[in-house]
């Protein structure tokens, strides 16, 4: 029957650029999950079901037939599908962070970084919607955050680059300037971990390599 066609559940440009510097050229579709009605004191708890509901959305709108959200020619058959959905915080000292809501408050949260370490925490949730099997999986990296100064910081915020990220930084971006090293896997930094995503496609029974296409880029 052939290798199901890649969805990622997310319009996230830098999992979007992961996935086709891998090789694989994803269908891009929006979750529109309310994310507000997940909460947890717990950094694995809190990606791991973000990302599982984020992946949800997107299985539902595949299986509903009558879901005009999804191009039913792309591809020929939905349910010759897998569906990633990924979410990631960040925790310093006990404390979780997403995105940060102003600049402001970018700013406080980098001075409360700065030279310290955070844990990335990034949860992975595969869905296969031809065996109906899914898994999820986190991944943790440690991130070192360089001793910067006050003016580096509010110039950084003032790119606006940390009020799009996870843990207020971008480690492909300007944000790379201000972090000391990483211990664990990198990408799992800058949105997804690649090694995660090959392990979890070899639990559904899929080699990673068999998702290298020969068509261009296609979204939803």
């Amino acid at each position: 029957m052939g290798i199901p066609a890649f969805v990622l559940a997310s319009i996230s440009p830098a999992r979007l650029h992961l996935l086709q510097s891998a090789g694989i050229e994803p269908i891009v579709c929006r979750s529109d999950f309310d994310e507000s009605t997940v909460t947890s004191t717990d950094p694995v708890t809190l990606v791991n079901t973000l990302a599982q509901c984020k992946a949800e959305a997107v299985v539902a709108k595949f299986r509903n037939p009558g879901d005009r959200t999804v191009n039913p020619e792309k591809p020929d058959n939905p349910s010759r599908v897998v569906v990633l959905g990924c979410d990631s915080v960040l925790q310093v000292d006990g404390e979780i962070y997403g995105k940060p809501e102003t600049p402001a408050e970018a700013v406080q949260r980098w001075q409360k970084m700065r030279g310290g370490v955070g844990e990335l925490y990034t949860g992975h949730a595969l869905f296969d919607l031809n065996s109906d099997r899914h898994v999820v999986r986190c991944q943790m990296t440690r991130v070192y955050f360089a001793n910067i100064s006050d003016r580096q910081i509010e110039n950084y915020v003032a790119t606006e680059e940390p009020l799009r990220c996870a843990g207020c930084f971008a480690i492909d971006g300007r944000g790379g300037l201000f972090v000391e090293k990483l211990e664990g896997c990198h990408t799992n930094v800058i949105g997804l971990s690649l090694p995660l995503l090959r392990s979890l496609l070899e639990e559904l029974g899929y080699d990673v390599t068999d998702f290298w296409p020969d068509s261009i880029h296609r979204s939803l």
